[in-house]
């Protein structure tokens, strides 16, 4: 006799709605998509430089900060009332720079409102500009 729920198809379903629910969780603002753009105004000093580090930290004032501590640091800046109107994205000692932190500094730059910039390795900088469906509805905010 047969059961009316198979346990192995149970399995398998909750297997794929657990893939499925950690797929959705990863691609969450997956429409926001930064561009490096070649800057035509380059400022001639920046307010603040980050460096690359690993895991797609970053390295501000010699501490290693996850996105989440950036923005914190970063919110302090404004509270302090320090300037925060350029920011320059540097290779770290023993790390390239990677679309991971490419995406998440221009993400942090367009909910913040400053510009972003990066030293790319032949020396040119370029402003990194958020694009795509969510960049365009924050910039209208």
């Amino acid at each position: 006799m047969r059961s009316i729920f198979p346990i192995r198809g149970l399995t398998r379903a909750a297997a794929l709605a657990i893939v499925l629910a950690l797929m959705a969780a990863c691609h969450r603002n997956a429409n926001v998509m930064p561009t490096a753009v070649q800057a035509a105004n380059i400022p001639a000093s920046f307010d603040v430089t980050l460096l690359a580090d690993k895991d797609g930290q970053f390295d501000f004032d010699g501490a290693p900060l996850t996105p989440e501590d950036l923005r914190g640091a970063f919110r302090y800046r404004l509270e302090e009332h320090l300037p925060l109107s350029t920011v320059l994205l540097k290779r770290g000692e023993k790390q390239k720079i990677k679309k991971e932190h490419i995406a998440t500094l221009a993400r942090i730059a367009l909910e913040m409102k400053f510009k972003a910039f990066m030293l790319e390795h032949d020396g040119a900088i370029s402003e990194l500009v958020a694009t795509g469906k969510n960049a365009d509805a924050a910039a209208s905010d």
